[in-house]
């Protein structure tokens, strides 16, 4: 059984996946507001029982590692994954400062496109894999050449994103996207793998700006797609798809169980019709449940 989480945090992103084996994985945080005390308790409370740790940095937007240095006094990072870059900012946060220090510690791992680690997609005969890979970026694309150009001098660090995908053995799939832009999605179609995959958190928090283009959704066929936290006129609605809103749902607890993942919000008057009842009641405000369609393979 894998866990993910998504929280509430504002105009930002943050995620925990407790593994069923003995990993535990955050991806990114915007720790900004009155939640921060009891967000990080919950996360070491999930870890306490895992033996291996690591953050995962998409990129370095204020909100994706806002409050970093506050988790890493409280539930030290130990693992920092993170796509390799010398981004610079004129107007350098404690956050980001921070972020840089542990960018260019001997904590950080670097990822990119089909990069292995233990136990991040490698097991052995003491412990399984995290069921994590790394899709984006391919280091030699001048498409993420010409992004990182741009995160280094401190324009845009949108593009810089890394694409992760988690897989449960048997089960579901799940993607983040960072914050890619549409067009730079359009860009490197033909240069990234995407196969079906079960929740897609949509990119740039659902913005419209991030909206994921066709050619990556026929080939994702995702079930359900996660839209972040922004100002609604900003967002893109995926009419065409399921959607969990997290402006609406708030928290959201996606228990990964075999083939089926039940849906858990911390809004109590959340309602989502287009899931099934299946009477779960792991968790507060069960919001209903759907079976992972069988998974094929495309090439990007």
């Amino acid at each position: 059984m894998t866990v993910v989480k998504s929280f509430a945090v504002g105009n930002g992103d943050m995620c925990y996946i407790k593994h069923g084996s003995g990993n535990f994985t955050i991806i990114d945080c915007n720790l900004t507001g009155d939640r921060d005390d009891e967000i990080i308790a919950e996360l070491k409370q999930q870890a306490s029982t895992k033996s291996i740790r690591r953050f995962i940095s998409t990129h370095p937007d204020q909100d994706h590692l806002g409050g970093i240095e506050k988790l890493d006094a409280k539930q030290p990072i130990i693992n920092f994954y993170v796509v390799k870059n010398q981004a610079t900012k004129d107007d350098e946060t404690e956050s980001f400062k921070h972020y840089c220090k542990l960018r260019d510690s001997d904590k950080a791992f670097h990822i990119y496109k089909g990069c292995s680690r233990k136990w991040m997609n490698e097991g052995d005969d003491v412990r399984g894999s995290s069921g994590i890979n790394i899709l984006w970026p391919d280091t030699s694309n001048q498409h993420f050449k010409n992004a990182l150009a741009n995160c280094d001098a401190g324009d845009s660090y949108n593009n810089t994103s890394a694409v992760i995908r988690y897989k449960l053995n048997g089960g579901a799939t799940v993607m983040w996207l960072g914050d890619l832009e549409t067009q730079f999605m359009e860009d490197i179609a033909d240069s990234i793998t995407l196969d079906k995959t079960t929740i897609v958190f949509a990119s740039h928090h659902g913005r419209a700006s991030g909206k994921i283009p066709n050619s990556w959704l026929e080939k994702l066929d995702p079930q359900i797609i996660v839209i972040g936290e922004a100002p609604s006129r900003h967002l893109h609605y995926y009419t065409r798809y399921k959607t969990i809103t997290q402006n609406k749902a708030g928290d959201i607890t996606m228990d990964l169980v075999g083939d089926k993942v039940h849906f858990y919000v911390s809004g109590a008057t959340y309602y989502h019709k287009g899931l099934t009842n299946e009477g779960q009641t792991a968790y507060p405000n069960y919001v209903g449940s759907l079976t992972v369609e069988t998974e094929y393979t495309l090439d990007g």
